[in-house]
């Protein structure tokens, strides 16, 4: 029997297919997210679990010998909202970036956001940056 895919992994799934579970103007703001992290990670999207647009990769393992690969910078778009992966505790890290940010909610990993409108982009891209350059030092790239 074949081992079975980890659930977190790279798919075929077409990225439009993911693009289109965001309906009405929150499609063209999927359209914005998905070129903003491409531009910023200079990697091309790919599926991850059937439903997150990811870019590029890392190998990750945790002090409880748990392992495993993400995306560098990744989020899944929603009929009723964006939701952005970016790494752990980033509102303790960057509260000057939250304060800016305008309305959201957020998770330790996951920054929720029903709508682009209101937010500021410039703290979005930055979020997005810092993110980025933070897991690449944690974790590298792959």
């Amino acid at each position: 029997m074949a081992a079975k895919e980890p659930a977190m992994s790279p798919s075929s799934t077409p990225v439009e297919t993911v693009l289109d579970k965001a309906t009405g103007p929150r499609r063209a703001e999927a359209e914005e997210l998905l070129e903003m992290c491409r531009e910023l990670s200079g990697e091309e999207p790919v599926v991850w679990a059937g439903r997150i647009i990811g870019f590029g990769e890392y190998e990750y393992t945790y002090e409880t010998g748990h392992s495993g690969r993400a995306p560098l910078l990744g989020f899944a778009p929603g009929a009723a909202r964006h939701t952005i992966y970016l790494t752990h505790d980033f509102e303790d890290h960057w509260p000057d970036l939250m304060s800016r940010l305008g309305k959201y909610k957020a998770s330790k990993a996951c920054l929720y956001l029903t709508r682009l409108t209101g937010v500021d982009h410039e703290a979005l891209r930055q979020l997005l940056e810092r993110s980025l350059v933070e897991t690449v030092d944690e974790w590298g790239r792959r």
